[in-house]
């Protein structure tokens, strides 16, 4: 494992123990040149299906895209990013339940705005405004209508 301190590639290991969801090994290492310690993770790799775009294109599936995404939503709010690592993880771990080669970028979409109409209705619609494209206010306004209705 390279140094991020220094670049060298030899260290040991301090000590090892399973992170607490249990889906990846956790190692605190100590660098053999400087003497720096830092933390790495080990996780099993797993082949992620790629996103159908709505104009057709593919792309590799990204968790990053949805935490920004999601990070937007919720600028300002009352919600820790753990809470949104959590979400991201959540969808990750469905979709990696699905089994399947390729998955349609709508069906993310839809997976963020269910977990943020649990989570803060001021965030969900924020989402839903930029995800769902309104043309016009009325449109916005008949989804928050809709969102009161159904709770």
């Amino acid at each position: 494992m390279k140094c991020p301190f220094c670049g060298n590639i030899e260290d040991k290991v301090i000590d090892s123990r399973t992170s607490k969801e249990g889906d990846a090994i956790r190692r605190r290492r100590e660098c053999l040149k400087c003497g720096k310690r830092f933390t790495s993770y080990e996780r099993v790799d797993d082949v992620m299906p790629m996103v159908v775009k709505k104009d057709g294109r593919r792309e590799p599936f990204d968790t990053t895209k949805i935490l920004n995404g999601l990070k937007k939503a919720c600028e300002k709010r009352p919600i820790g990013v753990g809470t949104l690592e959590g979400i991201v993880d959540s969808i990750e771990k469905k979709l990696i339940g699905l089994g399947v080669k390729e998955i349609p970028s709508t069906w993310i979409g839809e997976e963020v705005m269910s977990a943020l109409k649990e989570l803060d209705k001021v965030a969900y619609v924020r989402f839903a405004s930029v995800y769902r494209q309104f043309k016009d206010i009325n449109e916005l306004m008949n989804e928050v209508k809709t969102l009161f209705e159904h709770k």
